[in-house]
């Protein structure tokens, strides 16, 4: 569920940030229409909590996957959740690159498609993996909330097993499994963070 969450919403995400960058005011592609669109629309949807979000799609997800409860059904909302936040948070890493290093590639011929291809996403290389890391902790946390319709993991079993049965026990078990879940992610993208600084 995060997996499938996570890849879909990078694929939606991933070129909404790459759009935000280029089409902003000085971006490599100028369009103010089309920034004054995207923006308000990804601000829109991150205010949104995952819970409300979750409720709201309620007949969207069942006319995309035929079920609006479940581990399918839950994917739905978590993609529209994580896309936006992704494109936030690539939008940032790649504003983080030096723009010297654009104009060199402009200097050189270079166009808007192989300055981001060969210059921008590799300079932010680093950045990039702890945007995903972040957004995958998000995500994580996100899915918990998923039980609330059933999409198993975590969250179903505090729900289920812990809320609903008043122990306590199982609650507090699955607080530290999640805790031990979100410190793996977090060390893993930083280490793989510190690699592609060859730190």
């Amino acid at each position: 569920m995060v997996v499938f969450s996570l890849i879909l919403g990078a694929l939606i995400g991933v070129p909404l940030a790459i759009c935000l960058v280029t089409t902003r005011p000085s971006g490599l592609l100028e369009n103010k229409r089309v920034y004054q669109i995207i923006n308000p629309i990804i601000n829109f949807v991150r205010s949104l909590p995952f819970i409300i979000l979750l409720f709201s799609l309620h007949s969207f997800t069942y006319f995309i996957v035929r079920t609006s409860i479940g581990t399918t059904a839950a994917i739905v909302p978590l993609t529209f959740y994580v896309a936006p936040y992704i494109a936030r948070l690539v939008e940032n890493s790649l504003l983080e690159v030096k723009s010297g290093i654009i104009e060199a590639a402009e200097s050189m011929g270079a166009t808007p498609v192989q300055i981001i291809w060969h210059f921008m996403l590799p300079e932010a290389f680093s950045s990039l993996i702890l945007t995903f890391t972040t957004a995958t902790i998000g995500l994580l946390g996100a899915t918990a909330m998923a039980g609330a319709i059933g999409a198993g993991g975590i969250g179903d079993v505090a729900y289920s097993q812990g809320y609903q049965r008043f122990d306590d026990t199982v609650i507090y078990i699955c607080v530290v499994i999640l805790v031990i879940a979100i410190q793996i992610v977090q060390s893993i993208g930083n280490y793989l963070a510190r690699k592609a600084r060859h730190e």
